[in-house]
């Protein structure tokens, strides 16, 4: 589907049936940014097939906030493996990457995403860690 010519995408959107949507709303959930969805959220902005656009509004807003907690997720997983891998306990690890132990805990719990920037800066504190123990 990721592949179809914009103009079979219209095709299903106007003259598809149920089985068809379908198919689109399955590759939407796969990829919310992709091709597909961008390309039927674009073709939504000026055509409003009655009936079917708001539902096809609702499989792309439900999938990206699927998408998106679920990248919330893996950073917090990622920000918690960071903070296990140096040893540190959460204050001190907050306090060497120039954050509050309150502060980590959002990033831990998934609750508030760090920039890309605290991100790097708490791998490159793990990577000092575990270089400085190395024998």
């Amino acid at each position: 589907m990721s592949s179809w010519p914009y103009e079979a995408i219209v095709t299903v959107i106007e003259r598809g049936l149920i089985a068809d949507w379908a198919v689109l709303t399955r590759e939407i959930r796969r990829d919310p940014w992709g091709p597909v969805a961008r390309q039927v959220s674009d073709y939504l902005n000026y055509e409003r097939p009655v009936g079917v656009a708001p539902l096809l509004e609702r499989a792309i807003g439900s999938a990206r906030r699927c998408a998106l907690q679920a990248e919330r997720a893996e950073v917090a997983r990622d920000v918690n493996e960071l903070v296990n891998r140096s040893g540190l306990t959460s204050a001190s690890f907050a306090e060497r990457i120039g954050t509050s132990a309150s502060r980590l805990s959002t990033y831990r719990s998934g609750k508030v995403i760090p920039s890309a920037a605290l991100l790097a800066r708490m791998r490159r504190l793990v990577n000092r860690l575990d270089d400085s123990s190395a024998p």
